[in-house]
């Protein structure tokens, strides 16, 4: 089938991760000349005349993977992975029978890491058609200017949810701090445990709690930081390591996860793993580690947006000439 006309991606109204996945995607497909448009997974039943067109490839994630069924020339994205503890059952089990239904309805099924592919294949017995990490903004992949801001900060990037971990990293950073004058921690994005880790920290000042802020934002503060903390132990991949690690953080995540497939050959150099006990000594041990790396940008250049944009078309093409999937000789390696 010939390159579409046209990208229709849908994005979705959480903080973090999915937001950025559809604007680097985005960004991917226009570099390439492709046209394209985010729009939120409530609107896809609105736009029927794309959903049906074979001309238009549409990338569904989240809510929208039920318009799947109604698709012509259709891949889904999983994600992450079904939670029914941080998510409740009746959300885990419709993300497995969205999954499901895209499956059985002819789509094409991308996971975002080969950890979230495996446990979707091992665990729940789904066909996962194509790996493609994640793909980074072009503004992360620019060259570190010379004579930048010294690194002082402690970083988070994403949704204050309770699946991260945050609770359990912010009094040990406490200790950390008390250690080192002149460190801080700055925690970026929203979320409904916003309230109960600002009473965590009980109002320290070293502390701050900036909301959402915009990539170039985001971008800035990486560029100050020492150690970019995230304790979520079923990441799926994690967009916010990759930009991490784009602008010289030292990484510190739990050891399991698909963040583990970002950077293999920086695990005890840029990436530090926090064990998954979460022994209060043990992850002090591993922040000063991260703390005494001598870090630099790591090359990126793989999960550019334009290479992920690729990769999706290239799934896009053992579509047969009827929109539905054609699976011979098209395993789980395919991808990025």
């Amino acid at each position: 089938m010939r390159t579409p006309e046209k990208v229709l991606i849908t994005g979705g109204h959480e903080v973090g991760g999915l937001t950025a996945f559809a604007a680097g995607l985005s960004e991917g497909f226009t570099a390439l000349g492709t046209p394209n448009e985010v729009i939120q997974p409530s609107e896809i039943f609105k736009r029927w005349s794309d959903l049906r067109d074979p001309q238009v490839l549409k990338i569904l994630s989240t809510s929208a993977l039920f318009a799947a069924p109604f698709a012509r020339r259709a891949i889904c994205v999983a994600h992450g992975l079904a939670g029914a503890a941080y998510q409740g059952w009746t959300k885990a089990i419709s993300i497995f029978g969205s999954l499901r239904l895209a499956q059985l309805s002819g789509a094409a099924v991308v996971a975002v890491s080969h950890y979230s592919a495996i446990h979707w294949r091992a665990i729940f017995g789904l066909r996962v058609d194509a790996v493609i990490h994640n793909p980074l903004q072009p503004l992360f992949l620019e060259p570190l200017a010379r004579g930048a801001e010294s690194r002082n900060s402690i970083t988070y990037v994403g949704r204050l949810h309770v699946a991260k971990n945050l609770h359990r990293l912010l009094p040990v950073i406490r200790t950390l701090l008390k250690e080192t004058p002149g460190l801080r921690v700055c925690i970026i994005g929203e979320g409904e445990q916003r309230a109960a880790l600002e009473e965590i920290v009980g109002g320290d000042a070293a502390f701050h709690f900036t909301g959402v802020l915009d990539s170039i934002e985001v971008r800035d503060w990486l560029r100050r930081t020492r150690i970019f903390i995230s304790g979520c132990e079923i990441e799926a991949l994690g967009i916010c390591y990759l930009e991490a690690l784009s602008q010289g953080c030292a990484v510190v995540m739990p050891a399991s996860g698909g963040g583990l497939e970002v950077a293999l050959d920086q695990i005890g150099k840029a990436v530090h793993l926090l064990p998954l006990s979460f022994d209060p000594a043990e992850v002090l041990s591993v922040l000063r580690r991260a703390l005494d790396s001598d870090c630099s940008a790591v090359p990126m250049s793989l999960y550019s947006a334009e290479e992920v944009a690729k990769a999706y078309l290239r799934v896009d093409s053992r579509f047969s000439t009827h929109g539905t999937f054609a699976r011979e000789g098209f395993a789980i390696q395919e991808g990025i």
